[in-house]
């Protein structure tokens, strides 16, 4: 079990079992949203719970997707695609150490012009 918060606490998250290996998004709207990318896991819905969600707001950023936020403090927590049972959940978010290390990189052609990737992860030019 891994719990998770966002940074007033209005919003506290549980995610069941282990968490599969991160990915670090480089896309426009992860940047935008978060100030540079965006590193999240990827979970199926029915492991996550939300234990209140007063303060959970959602943007629906493209016909693909949406972005769960916390209305009171502004921090990103979740990436939910419409039509899938899957969520991302940022990693930043959780309170304890994860277990996990990062897996790859995706939508790297869409990166910042100001750092370099240099890891030695695995890159995805998209998804």
């Amino acid at each position: 079990m891994h719990a998770g918060s966002c940074l007033c606490g209005a919003i506290t998250f549980t995610v069941a079992g282990d968490l599969p290996p991160p990915a670090v998004c480089h896309c426009s709207q992860c940047r935008k949203q978060s100030g540079h990318c965006f590193a999240s896991t990827e979970v199926p819905t029915s492991a996550l719970t939300i234990a209140d969600e007063h303060s959970l707001a959602w943007y629906q950023s493209s016909e693909k997707a949406r972005r769960g936020f916390c209305a009171s403090c502004g921090s990103t927590l979740f990436w939910a695609p419409l039509h899938d049972d899957k969520i991302a959940v940022a990693m930043g978010a959780f309170d304890k150490p994860t277990g996990t290390t990062i897996g790859m990189h995706i939508y790297v052609a869409d990166k910042g012009d100001y750092y370099d990737i240099t890891d030695g992860l695995p890159q995805r030019a998209a998804s």
